[in-house]
């Protein structure tokens, strides 16, 4: 009867650190860090689709998901932060 293989462990310990970077994300009340810690939930999920033997679908996460979004939005908040300034 089977146990857990490794990759199952493995994947269930990601999960679970995906959870708490999701859950310290949303409580933040820096946005750039819950911005950063929200592309850290995206390249853990592309470390599982890689466990799980989807490269193609875990290097679009990775390039896609962690990485272009996580720099459109630290570019939009820069943006939107010079504007604030700017009204002051």
């Amino acid at each position: 009867m089977g146990g857990f293989d490794t990759v199952e462990i493995l994947i269930g310990f990601i999960g679970i650190i995906m959870v708490i970077f999701a859950f310290v994300a949303v409580t933040l009340k820096n946005v750039t860090g819950a911005v950063i810690t929200s592309g850290a939930v995206g390249l853990m999920a592309s470390l599982v689709f890689l466990l799980l033997d989807s490269p193609d679908v875990a290097m679009t996460e990775a390039t896609i998901g962690s990485g272009l979004t996580t720099v459109i939005f630290l570019y939009a908040i820069k943006k939107t932060s010079k504007e604030k300034l700017k009204d002051d």
